[in-house]
């Protein structure tokens, strides 16, 4: 190996943990994902030191190539509907503590491409070009399966709350987000409450989830955080009360929440301009509120 193709030690073990966990997710078994991330070594290794050499973001080549091997093992006519079914189980079991049991329960309505689509870019944060790479289809129908993945999961959640408690707990979580009450807005979300953050690499947003009371408090009232020009009213957003932030005229972020025995259980913030494009768009909107009070 040449001097210059040394990595730090943080890097390579920060690199190999993430291949593990995406593998993890999209296969449901820890061992086979073990599997996958040596395979997607070798085949790096394999490749001429040439064509390496012209590789920009090795990751991102490691990340391509584990993702392809786990659709193609997906798709494997001997991965019947009971060990599919089976791996789904393992990978609740395993990610249980990480994004709460009612939203992996729903994991199992997704097909596997929207799965995939789900899993990278809600939850890892990986670009929507990115994810086209991984799947291997167009970037519009990544984006659309991972919207419609998303959609779905939002929905089944919330058709276990009333729309009438739905609504007074969103409007409690924007008071206290204006209000700044970081110790009334912790009481609102459940103790494993989980945030995702979309801002589609296009803005800098976190790229990963956020996770915990505490945590989910915290990166809201930090995003929500009072300014002469910005401005929170509820919305409905996905048919259920919302939240929409405004910066000046322009709506910066729109949030929707899963809520489960009256509290939050997962905050859904998306910051990507693109998808809020049409909310900017549409001229039926109410007018933005003033600032904060």
């Amino acid at each position: 190996m040449d001097h210059a193709d040394a990595v730090p030690v943080a890097e390579l073990l920060d690199e190999r943990r993430h291949l593990l966990d995406v593998a993890c997710w999209m296969l449901g078994d820890s061992r086979e994902a073990e599997a996958v991330v040596a395979e997607a070594y070798r085949r790096w290794y394999g490749l001429p030191d040439a064509k390496r050499g012209q590789i920009a973001v090795p990751r991102y080549w490691l990340a391509k190539t584990a993702g392809a091997i786990c659709l193609g093992l997906l798709a494997r006519p001997s991965r019947g509907a009971t060990e599919k079914g089976a791996e789904r189980d393992r990978t609740k079991a395993t990610l249980e503590e990480e994004v709460g049991r009612v939203l992996l329960d729903a994991l199992d309505s997704l097909s596997p491409a929207e799965w995939a689509a789900f899993v990278l870019h809600d939850v890892f944060g990986t670009t929507s070009d990115a994810v086209a790479g991984l799947v291997g289809r167009p970037e519009p129908e990544c984006a659309e399966l991972a919207d419609r993945a998303g959609r779905s999961l939002r929905t089944r959640r919330s058709h276990s709350t009333p729309p009438e408690v739905h609504d007074l707990v969103a409007r409690t979580v924007r008071q206290a987000c204006v209000d700044g009450d970081a110790e009334l807005l912790g009481s609102l979300l459940c103790p494993d409450a989980t945030a995702f953050f979309d801002g589609g690499g296009k803005v800098r947003a976190l790229n990963r989830p956020v996770h915990g009371s505490r945590q989910v408090a915290h990166s809201l009232l930090t995003l929500l955080a009072r300014h002469p020009r910005t401005a929170l009213a509820t919305h409905p957003v996905n048919g259920c009360t919302g939240l929409i932030a405004r910066y000046g005229h322009q709506v910066a972020a729109v949030i929707s929440f899963d809520i489960a025995e009256r509290r939050v259980a997962q905050v859904w913030v998306v910051l990507n301009p693109d998808k809020l494009r049409s909310w900017n768009q549409n001229q039926n909107q109410p007018p933005a509120p003033g600032p904060w009070p």
